[in-house]
């Protein structure tokens, strides 16, 4: 028979899980203090590999255009996503809820090289349209990756929406205030730390993107992951352990500034 687990194994266990989701973090951090140029050879204490990477240009041109296109792609992931979940958790059934529903979230199933492929199409044809994307690049990227990030945003905002008793906000219809002023006066508020969750998540996901990007980006536009795909193929420099723990530490810090904001609103 199976012997279930005590207490006492429990920290063992925890421990372990632990290590496995994070020790390779915590080594690729040390490893970018590292002084030789293998990646896997410790050959003592140095800070070069920060030096030389904020030296680097193109890594730097490459990271900020990362940054604003997730930043873009993760505002309007966030904006049209908390409609839709606000849609699919306060309007019950209506006719074609089904579809919208499956609409909204089929790119969280669809694989990224159907959903790149999806994206280049689309651009191609709008372009021999409309003449727009003629080249492909920030604001292309961004689009994108606000496509199928919406459909996080929303799957987050709607299961927070369940949580919420409607009749609040019927008691400020009743009160006099119009829908608008009901949703962005009572319910919003309400939303705020879903909606955070989920702009969160969706700047990680595009800050993270290197297949979707990778078919509707052009010439000049290179995203990090891009960047470091192709310098990976070429050989691991002790760079990309330096630039890979600053934004484990950025992307650390905004997790810890959300969940301070999202405790002092639960707290008030």
């Amino acid at each position: 028979m199976m012997r279930r687990p005590t207490l006492s194994t429990l920290p063992t266990v925890l421990a372990a899980g632990f290590a496995f989701l994070y020790l390779p973090i915590v080594i690729m951090a040390a490893f970018s203090f590292n002084e030789s140029r293998l990646v896997t050879v410790w050959a003592g204490f140095s800070t070069r590999w920060y030096g030389e990477l904020f030296g680097n240009v193109r890594m730097l041109e490459s990271a900020g255009l990362s940054f604003a296109v997730a930043m873009l792609a993760a505002s309007l992931s966030t904006t049209i996503g908390t409609l839709a979940g606000y849609v699919l958790g306060r309007f019950g059934r209506f006719p074609g809820r089904a579809v919208f529903a499956l609409l909204l979230l089929a790119p969280m199933v669809l694989p990224e090289v159907i959903l790149g492929l999806a994206m280049l199409m689309a651009f191609s044809t709008l372009d021999s349209l409309v003449g727009w994307p003629a080249e492909r690049g920030f604001l292309a990227i961004a689009f994108a990756h606000a496509c199928y990030g919406t459909a996080f945003v929303a799957v987050i905002v709607e299961a927070r929406l369940r949580g919420i008793d409607p009749a609040l906000e019927e008691a400020a219809r009743d009160l006099g205030a119009k829908p608008w002023r009901a949703f962005v006066r009572v319910t919003l508020p309400l939303l705020a730390p879903a909606v955070a969750a989920g702009w969160l998540l969706a700047f990680t996901l595009s800050l993270d993107d290197l297949v979707v990007a990778s078919f509707v980006s052009g010439p000049g536009a290179t995203t990090l992951p891009m960047l470091v795909y192709a310098s990976v193929r070429l050989g691991l420099s002790p760079q990309i352990n330096a630039l890979a723990t600053v934004m484990v530490v950025c992307i650390a810090c905004l997790a810890w500034v959300a969940s301070r904001i999202g405790a002092a609103r639960s707290k008030a």
